[in-house]
């Protein structure tokens, strides 16, 4: 053997040859496979189509440079015009074949982009709800002198959120604190909470009294014709000079109150909104002390369920019975996993929890 650097090379393509062999082989029967389940037109055939052919066109290049690397090894011959016109070969194909692997690279990136605007659609439909429901029920809450608040909002398994908190400032003296759910699930009950909410800031700061704002938001509401939805909701508004809370509510599970030592039922004094358009609301006044704590909740945590049994009001009330000191972002907390640990089946519905405890 006379020139062992042409053996070495001519092993070397042989093996490389084989490699890219075998990957071409795979492409043939991914080919076939996919021209019986989708036929020849389908553009992932043809894409693997153009794939097995390069595949092929780097196996006869590496073969053709063996053979060549081979017969200079052996024969001691010049071996160039014999390299060059082995690989007169591939370089054919390549002329043949060009227009289709050019085919197939617009293909691939077609396919690139088709896939990174399909992620950019998917994530944007994942980040919507978790913005609109940051709209409704903020992660953060505003600080307000005296007053030391706490939230948890757990979503359901519907896309769009029907239940909505809100703490802001009415005056200068008065703060007020509002927790609602829109009946049903999808994006109508979430506009229609996002409407509620916002409508009710601006009722809250013209009506001093809770109940005119819920009166006048029921109207409101009600004459927009929005069919089978109906709004529970709890107004509360702390008055900061006069030491007190005015409370409202339009059909929504009672709220807790812990006031001398005792916890009280804040219960509804009104009917659900957009029940009756005429539907009429009270108020009731009650004195707000130091360390006294409100508790606010949709039904969702009430209602949950282990076999025929509902986690109910009660148990909430003796949960902040239980531990009336605890910090309110605590105590919402605890409610959420006491709920959890208390079902047997999945936790469908939104939770929301508010918090406020006068410090």
């Amino acid at each position: 053997m006379d020139e062992p650097i042409l053996a070495v090379v001519a092993l070397a393509a042989l093996v490389a040859a084989l490699v890219w062999g075998r990957s071409a082989r795979r492409f043939q029967r991914a080919w076939s496979r996919l021209e019986r389940e989708l036929g020849p037109e389908a553009a992932a055939t043809e894409l693997v189509l153009l794939g097995y052919r390069k595949e092929v066109h780097t196996v006869v290049f590496y073969a053709a440079l063996a053979v060549a690397a081979a017969v200079g090894a052996t024969s001691g011959l010049d071996t160039s015009p014999w390299l060059f016109l082995l690989i007169l070969v591939p370089v054919g194909m390549s002329l043949v074949f060009g227009r289709d692997f050019a085919k197939e690279a617009r293909l691939s990136e077609e396919r690139a982009m088709l896939e990174r605007r399909a992620e950019e659609v998917l994530s944007q439909e994942e980040l919507a709800p978790r913005r609109w429901a940051a709209r409704l029920a903020p992660e953060e809450l505003p600080d307000f002198q005296g007053f030391e608040l706490g939230r948890v909002y757990q979503a359901g398994t519907g896309m769009m959120a029907g239940d909505f908190y809100d703490v802001f400032r009415v005056a200068p003296s008065r703060i007020a604190a509002v927790i609602g759910d829109v009946t049903g699930h999808g994006i109508e009950p979430s506009i229609t909470a996002f409407q509620a909410k916002y409508l009710l800031r601006v009722f809250l700061r013209q009506f001093r009294d809770p109940a005119q704002a819920l009166e006048e938001l029921n109207r409101t509401m009600s004459s927009m014709e929005r069919g089978e939805e109906f709004i529970s909701l709890c107004v509360v508004v702390f008055d900061t000079d006069a030491g007190t809370l005015r409370v409202a509510s339009a059909g929504h599970p009672a709220a807790w109150l812990w006031h001398e030592r005792e916890v009280r039922g804040l219960r509804a004094t009104g009917p659900l909104l957009m029940l009756d358009p005429e539907g009429t609301y009270t108020s009731r006044e009650i004195p707000l002390d130091l360390g006294d704590m409100l508790l606010l909740y949709t039904d969702g945590l009430a209602e949950v369920r282990a076999g025929d049994q509902l986690f109910g009001e009660e148990r909430v009330a003796n949960i902040l019975r239980r531990d009336p000191g605890v910090g309110p972002e605590v105590l919402c907390k605890s409610l959420l996993e006491a709920a959890r640990e208390f079902a047997t089946e999945p936790m469908t519905d939104d939770v929301a929890i508010l918090a406020i405890r006068r410090t």
